[in-house]
């Protein structure tokens, strides 16, 4: 795949690479061989500079991000936590990069090959969809060096897998498979590792049929179940239905339906 590097980057160039493979499709490759994709902030940057650029663009409906056929990302770099402590993992810049990546918008497939470690189990959680092929395990591997997840594993993978496993998996370091993280919901499909990102890109350009604030606006309302109460997330889904029925996107959805022809969405 092609690549591009975000502007102002001092970590080796281009860090997350880009690539446009189907219409309405953006893939983010993580680029940091030397360091098994290891989140440094300067890659947190570029990866959240290339998402803030797709967040406007409306030729792109869905975001696939992915690592090598080795590795999805070794998680944060411990360097940095060995050299600066805790204002390391306190960065602002650093948080604000996370913060940007738990609130976007648009639709992201986390398609993972090899070990998806620490932070990079936590950054695959992030992604709305994990496609996983055989070769992928999911570790939660920070008791191993003396802390303890800190980018949202202690709270995501719970919700993911139960408590029991997310309890195993966090108190002893040690990784599940993609087969387990399968059985366990963590991860939506396992496929071969060489289908991987074809198969997260066909699920994308599924995706980028439908219309795309009633995609974003339900990815919101699926999201808010695991934020609220039962009772609240039923008031925000119908606020959310609400929104959808002001769109022009919903009216021509239903007369299309109606006429029996295909809509002409315009994302409006």
């Amino acid at each position: 795949m092609g690549g591009q590097a975000s502007p102002g980057a001092t970590d080796g160039g281009a860090l997350v690479l880009s690539d446009r493979p189907a219409p309405g499709i953006l893939v983010l490759t993580l680029n940091r061989p030397a360091k098994a994709n290891s989140l440094s902030t300067e890659l947190l940057i570029q990866l959240s500079d290339h998402l803030a650029g797709a967040q406007q663009d409306d030729t792109v409906a869905c975001v696939v991000l992915t690592g090598s056929d080795r590795v999805f990302s070794a998680g944060a770099d411990i360097s940095g936590m060995v050299h600066q402590g805790v204002d390391w993992y306190l960065g602002e810049e650093r948080l604000a990069r996370w913060a940007f990546l738990q609130d976007y918008p648009k639709p992201l497939i986390a398609a993972v090959n090899g070990h998806a470690l620490g932070g990079g189990c936590e950054l695959a959680m992030l992604c709305d969809i994990i496609i996983a092929g055989t070769s992928a395990r999911f570790c939660q591997a920070e008791i191993g060096i003396g802390v303890i997840p800190g980018d949202g594993g202690t709270q995501r993978l719970p919700r993911a897998v139960g408590k029991s496993l997310a309890m195993q998996m966090i108190l002893t370091g040690q990784p599940i498979d993609a087969q387990r993280a399968l059985e366990a919901g963590l991860v939506s499909e396992v496929t071969d590792p060489a289908d991987t990102v074809a198969r997260a890109i066909q699920i994308g350009a599924q995706i980028a049929e439908h219309p795309p604030l009633s995609v974003q606006l339900a990815k919101r309302a699926v999201k808010a179940a695991f934020e609220q109460p039962l009772s609240d997330g039923l008031l925000f889904e119908r606020a959310r239905v609400v929104d959808v029925f002001g769109t022009e996107d919903r009216a021509e959805g239903m007369r299309a339906f109606l006429e029996k022809r295909r809509p002409r969405y315009q994302g409006r």
